[in-house]
């Protein structure tokens, strides 16, 4: 005996497949504001905005650093408890004074031997690309930055609620 299952009319259609005039959404929070952190959401979001889908990064907490006109400048990378880190630094050695300015030098050094783009010029691709960049309002409060501080292109500071009104639509969500 074969049984036929048929979806009930009001069923849901499939979650993959999308209007062909809605446009995908990537929701991603930033919350880590070093060199080797500030890449991820950056590329992802260019990739994503390139491939036609709507995009928002949410700055929270120490990822503000990345679009902060002074502090992103300064990026660095800390070698102290970062196993993956590409150079032989054994954790110990970490800890040493000035091991910190010498890992984000290499790591400088091996990203323009690479022909990486700086994190400067991946913001500008970003914001060209049509990436919504919010710095988040508690976060703002919390180190007392002001509208002026961050990079030209962002968005006004946004509270978490109204992230969570675009996140809520998002096929994918990523939290870096």
């Amino acid at each position: 005996m074969t049984t036929t299952i048929t979806p009930h009319p009001s069923a849901a259609p499939d979650a993959d497949a999308l209007p062909p005039t809605k446009r995908a959404r990537l929701a991603i929070i930033a919350s880590k504001g070093t060199l080797d952190w500030a890449y991820p959401p950056l590329m992802l979001a260019l990739q994503a905005a390139r491939k036609g889908w709507e995009v928002a990064i949410f700055f929270t907490f120490y990822g503000l650093n990345i679009i902060h006109r002074r502090k992103g400048k300064h990026l660095q990378v800390a070698p102290l408890g970062n196993p993956a880190m590409p150079m032989p630094v054994p954790n110990l050695l970490g800890a040493i004074p000035g091991m910190t300015a010498l890992a984000t030098l290499f790591m400088r050094w091996q990203f323009r031997h690479r022909k990486v783009p700086s994190v400067d010029e991946l913001l500008q691709r970003v914001i060209d690309a049509g990436v919504k960049l919010y710095p988040c309002g508690f976060s703002i409060d919390v180190y007392g930055y002001k509208p002026e501080d961050f990079v030209p292109g962002c968005e006004k500071r946004l509270g978490s609620p109204e992230f969570l009104e675009f996140a809520k639509d998002a096929q994918v969500t990523l939290f870096v």
